[in-house]
């Protein structure tokens, strides 16, 4: 990575390697001193990202990940695996914990006419670089970016933060949908970071939050679109 960077000038590394090695891909790319990193890669053992966390506290590179599919600029830039197809230019930024979630959003926007902005799926697993929080404060400070769509899962906090610095910060409009609703305590569904443990993290708790916040919340994936496109018009 150190002399890829210095013999081209790269600013961006996109990680697909498997599981045992993603981790030491990620420490090569924060050594070499990219500014951006995006890493696909499902399955890297908890412990190793434990370490990369350390590291990437003291350092200058955003990592985007693990276990997600990249970030979109539709019409500007793509670095991940998201269908670029269903993409559209425009004024929404979206932001998701899922891939195929996100990718539905999008669908349903451009089906409506309505463009992205940009689009950033951050990942499942329990310890990944950019949150929620801080997707939706870059949203914030983004002249281009003039609506939200946030979706969740169950498990952790990281939604319940996001919804009070919307709270606290953000006039723009908000979509927010968690998903695994449904699923019962202790039982992980899907994503590593999707367990439900010690009575937190549920999706009652996460909803009460978004709509304290005044995020315009959702039950299901499918009125995401509508539900935006109302929003927009007030």
């Amino acid at each position: 990575m150190a002399d890829a960077v210095r013999e081209t000038g790269a600013d961006a590394s996109l990680i697909f390697v498997p599981p045992p090695f993603a981790a030491d891909a990620i420490l090569e790319a924060i050594d070499a001193g990219v500014p951006l990193v995006i890493c696909i890669t499902e399955g890297i053992p908890t412990l190793d990202m434990v370490r990369v966390a350390a590291v990437l506290k003291n350092s200058k590179t955003r990592l985007i990940g693990p276990n997600c599919p990249g970030i979109i600029s539709p019409g500007k830039c793509k670095m991940g695996i998201m269908p670029g197809r269903i993409h559209k230019q425009g004024n929404i930024g979206v932001v998701s914990r899922s891939g195929t979630l996100t990718y539905e959003a999008v669908h349903q926007l451009t089906q409506l006419g309505i463009g992205q902005s940009t689009c950033i799926g951050i990942g499942g697993d329990p310890i990944i670089g950019t949150t929620h929080l801080d997707a939706i404060r870059l949203f914030n400070e983004d002249p281009e970016t003039y609506a939200i769509v946030m979706i969740g899962e169950i498990g952790g906090d990281a939604e319940e933060q996001a919804a009070a610095y919307i709270k606290a910060n953000v006039k723009k409009p908000v979509v927010g949908l968690i998903a695994g609703q449904t699923a019962p305590p202790g039982r992980r569904m899907g994503h590593a970071g999707a367990i439900i443990s010690g009575g937190a993290g549920t999706a009652a708790e996460k909803y009460k939050a978004m709509a304290a916040a005044g995020i315009h919340t959702v039950q299901s994936p499918a009125d995401i679109g509508s539900t935006l496109a109302a929003a927009i018009k007030k």
